[in-house]
């Protein structure tokens, strides 16, 4: 498997590619936490299948496997957990060659007593074919947002 270069916070914010939506969500804070940090978190998203790696308690080191549209499969590593607050993981190899970065940050902070804001953000270095596909990795990321939104309007 094609290994990648190892990030940190700051390419979540100098990334070449970077993709961020912010959701108001009517629910609160930890019961959102909860869900993106269960047995099966961001199963709402059709394009993605997560398997955690590690056991639990879960932090930083934690690892699992997501396999994207049924053909990419890539290896996370957490190098961010403030528990109930945020996560942020980078890809360290995938079985194809088409990042030489990606890392992604999940923020959710209470907006209210039974409200809350979450916050996602995906940045990457694309190389050969993903890198020439900018418009399908807008495609896939929309897809991923649209997915979250249905999620937690309903």
């Amino acid at each position: 498997m094609p290994t990648l270069q190892l990030t940190d916070e700051n390419f979540l914010r100098t990334a070449p590619t970077r993709f961020t939506e912010t959701f108001d969500i009517p629910r609160p804070a930890d019961a959102v936490w909860a869900e993106l940090t269960g047995d099966r978190p961001l199963d709402w998203c059709r394009a993605l299948s997560i398997t955690w790696t590690s056991p639990r308690p879960l932090g930083i080191g934690a690892t699992r496997t997501a396999k994207i549209l049924g053909a990419l499969s890539a290896n996370e590593r957490f190098f961010i957990w403030e528990e109930g607050r945020r996560k942020a993981f980078c890809i360290t190899d995938t079985n194809l060659p088409v990042f030489n970065r990606l890392a992604e940050d999940f923020l959710v902070e209470p907006n209210g007593p039974d409200r809350s804001r979450f916050t996602w953000t995906i940045a990457m270095e694309p190389k050969g074919i993903a890198k020439a596909g900018g418009p399908a990795n807008k495609l896939l990321v929309g897809s991923l947002f649209k997915d979250t939104r249905r999620h937690f309007a309903g």
